[in-house]
C-alpha cells in the first residue's frame, strides 16, 4: 500500500492505492505535497472493493482489481466534496479557451459523438477538457469546471480548469434545435448526473450546490442529429454575446 499526492480541482488530495494502475492513470495531476498537507485523504476497505468487482462482473464490466480500486476511490472522493463546495458532473465538457460548455445525457444518448462533430466543426480552436466525470466547484461565487483523469473510454482530459459557461442536456432528433431550459425543468435530470452521498450533512450540501448551480449557471436543451450543423447550432446558441 502506499500513497499517491493529487491536485484535484485545487484540492490537495491523499489517495491511498495497493497498485500501479492509479499511477499510470492520474500521472497527470500528481503533484508534490507532504500527508500532513492534505486536504481530504481517500482510501477503500476492502470489502467495498470487493462489491464492486462483483457488481462489475454482474453488470459484464471491467472487474480487474485495479480498475475497481481507481472507480472507488473517486466515488469515495466525490462524497466528500460537496462539503467543500464542489461536486461531480456526469458530462462532456469542451472549452474553446474562454467558455466551457458541459454536455449532459444519459448514458448512450451521444455525449462523445457530439464532442466529436464540434472537434470536426472547429478543428484545433476547441479541446476538451473532460469527456466523462469532470468536478464542478463554486469559487467565489463563480462555477468552475476542472479536468480529473476520470473522462471516459476515449481518455479525453485536460489538467486545467474554466469557468462554465453553460450546461446542455443532449437529446436525439432529426433536426437540430436549441432552447433555455428553466432551472426547474433541469432538476430530475441533474440528480441522475451526479453523485449524492451517502452522509446526510453531505447530501444536503450537494442538493444546495445543485440549486445554486441551475439558478447560476444557463442551462439549455439540444434536440440534435449527428451532422457537424449540430455543433454549430449549440455554439451559436450557447456563446455569450
Amino acid at each position: 500500500m502506499s500513497y499517491l499526492a493529487l491536485k484535484l480541482a485545487g484540492f490537495r488530495v491523499l489517495m491511498e492505492t495497493h497498485y500501479d494502475f492509479l499511477y499510470h492513470q492520474c500521472k497527470d495531476y500528481i503533484a508534490d505535497f507532504s500527508p500532513d498537507e492534505a486536504e481530504m485523504t481517500v482510501s477503500v476497505p476492502p470489502e467495498e472493493l470487493e462489491e464492486e468487482i462483483r457488481q462489475s462482473r454482474r453488470l459484464g464490466m471491467k472487474a480487474n482489481p485495479e480498475y475497481a480500486e481507481s472507480i472507488c476511490l473517486y466515488r469515495n472522493l466525490c462524497m466528500q466534496l460537496p462539503q467543500k463546495n464542489a461536486m461531480l458532473l456526469h458530462a462532456a465538457v469542451i472549452s474553446d479557451g474562454e467558455h466551457a460548455y458541459a454536455f449532459t445525457a444519459p448514458s448512450g444518448t451521444g455525449k462523445s459523438t457530439h464532442i466529436r462533430l464540434w472537434r470536426r466543426a472547429f478543428g484545433e480552436s476547441i479541446f476538451v477538457i473532460n469527456g466523462d466525470k469532470p468536478l464542478l466547484r463554486l469559487v467565489d461565487g463563480i462555477w468552475r469546471v476542472y479536468g480529473t483523469p476520470w473522462c471516459g473510454k476515449e481518455g479525453w482530459q485536460t489538467n486545467t480548469d474554466m469557468p462554465l459557461a453553460g450546461i446542455c442536456f443532449l437529446s436525439r432528433a432529426e433536426e437540430n434545435h436549441i432552447c433555455v431550459m428553466p432551472p426547474i425543468e433541469t432538476v430530475p435530470a441533474m440528480i441522475h448526473q451526479v453523485i449524492i452521498p451517502t452522509d446526510p450533512d453531505s447530501a444536503k450540501a450537494q442538493m444546495s450546490l445543485l440549486n445554486h448551480l441551475v439558478t447560476h449557471v444557463p442551462l439549455y436543451r439540444l434536440a440534435c442529429n449527428v451532422s457537424e450543423e449540430a455543433a454549430l447550432v449549440a455554439r451559436k446558441g450557447m456563446t455569450p454575446e
